[in-house]
């Protein structure tokens, strides 16, 4: 409860006097028919509250305390028979609450927190439905009140700029679990590389992932797993994963298990076979080194954009090497001549969100690291089989290598560093 307490007092700190937050949660969603897609709570209010219902709304005023007055399901036994145990709002200081309210009073109550409150804050085009009711309240409000001493607030601002850049710098709590998280993906790659076989399905080594992740205490994916297998492992969001994985060929598995509430996310590029080919070595290690390379780039006081054009350069370099392009080194990098095989950025912050919240940028410059931050380190090569002047034996192989890092005061602690990367540890792996 502490931890909740904290964050709240993090982000009152951050806000003006006399003014409101107003933080919504997730709402069930239907899958097909009257089936619900599993539900996840919105990382916002998760980070703030702590509580994992639906249909829920905190509300957070400008004060030192970090207090908060809840809205909730009511409780309901019929529905729970189905549904599940609701907290109810009476039981409000369950979770540290000041109070608590049914979540149908939502409309009805709003208008005596907006009341002589200069700023309000919320997350926009999140909830759209208690969105418009605030926004309804407030231009009723500014009516009413307008040959009166009361006042509201003149306009509605979103909280990401604030709470964003809290969330970007994890605590010890935070750093742990996401640790163990890690672990948990970690040794389920290994699993994977141990059990894959040709002519296994894409979803069958999914599986492998899968099962490992619950047996060690992940519920979920952190996002929809990638298993592409051959020209596959050239979809960058490729995640059918239907197709037969054949004797010959790479498979790129992105897959990452969330751990209460925060994620883990690891690309690793294998033989089907156990064996890397000639072609597929010669592409596997310049991704390789610049993995390791953009990992050194991870520092304190570096920036984001130093390891990208780590990245750049040395995926060029090697396309030069393998003579696909050709031409000077910063030639090519300035017109961008890399694109056709490497097009996406080098990393992104990694939280409670598999892509995190939190800028990369400050006052029109790149921010630079800071100790708590967490990126992604994932640098890759993809030959589509469709490129021109690319020699026959690098077609349809697609490769990314991804770690989870995170800055501290010293060097990089990569917390993925358990499976392995190199060529003679997969083979290695895969040959046990």
């Amino acid at each position: 409860m502490n931890e909740y307490l904290e964050r709240r007092k993090k982000l009152v700190s951050k806000m003006p006097k006399n003014s409101l937050a107003i933080i919504f949660g997730s709402n069930t969603k239907i899958r097909n028919g009257d089936v619900e897609f599993p539900f996840r709570q919105n990382s916002d209010f998760l980070y703030l509250i702590g509580f994992d219902e639906p249909n829920a709304v905190a509300i957070i005023e400008s004060d030192d305390s970090g207090e908060f007055t809840i809205f909730c399901q009511d409780k309901d036994p019929s529905k729970e028979q189905w549904e599940g145990i609701r907290m109810g709002p009476s039981n409000y200081k369950k979770i540290g609450a000041k109070s608590g309210f049914s979540i149908e009073l939502f409309n009805k109550e709003i208008p005596k927190f907006l009341i002589n409150k200069e700023r309000v804050y919320f997350q926009k085009n999140l909830n759209n439905i208690l969105e418009d009711e605030v926004n309804k309240n407030l231009t009723l409000l500014k009516k009413t009140n307008s040959r009166t001493n009361n006042f509201v607030p003149e306009e509605v601002h979103s909280i990401d700029s604030l709470l964003h850049e809290i969330r970007l710098f994890k605590t010890k709590e935070e750093i742990k679990i996401i640790r163990e998280a890690c672990e948990i993906s970690s040794a389920a790659h290994i699993r994977a590389m141990k059990n894959i076989c040709p002519e296994m399905y894409e979803y069958q080594l999914e599986a492998e992932y899968v099962h490992e992740f619950m047996k060690k205490g992940a519920r979920n994916c952190a996002y929809p797993s990638i298993v592409g297998g051959g020209k596959n492992a050239c979809i960058l969001h490729y995640n059918e994963n239907k197709d037969l994985l054949m004797d010959g060929d790479l498979v790129l598995v992105d897959a990452g298990c969330e751990l209460n509430g925060y994620a883990s996310d690891i690309t690793r590029t294998f033989p089907i076979n156990g064996k890397f080919s000639k072609a597929q070595k010669a592409v596997y290690e310049i991704v390789l080194e610049a993995n390791k390379e953009c990992i050194k780039t991870v520092k304190k006081d570096l920036t984001p954009d130093e390891t990208e054009k780590k990245a750049i350069e040395i995926i060029t370099q090697g396309l030069v090497d393998l003579s696909i392009l050709n031409g000077e080194l910063n030639e090519l990098i300035e017109k961008g001549a890399y694109r056709d095989f490497y097009m996406h950025r080098v990393g992104h912050w990694m939280g409670m969100d598999v892509h995190d919240v939190g800028s990369y940028g400050l006052n029109g410059k790149w921010r630079k690291y800071a100790p708590g931050m967490i990126t992604t380190i994932e640098p890759g090569i993809y030959f589509k089989e469709n490129l021109k002047n690319v020699p026959k034996e690098y077609l349809n192989i697609g490769i990314r290598i991804e770690d989870d890092v995170l800055v501290t005061e010293g060097d990089p602690e990569v917390l993925t560093s358990s499976v392995p990367k190199t060529i003679i540890e997969i083979e290695k792996v895969m040959g046990s």
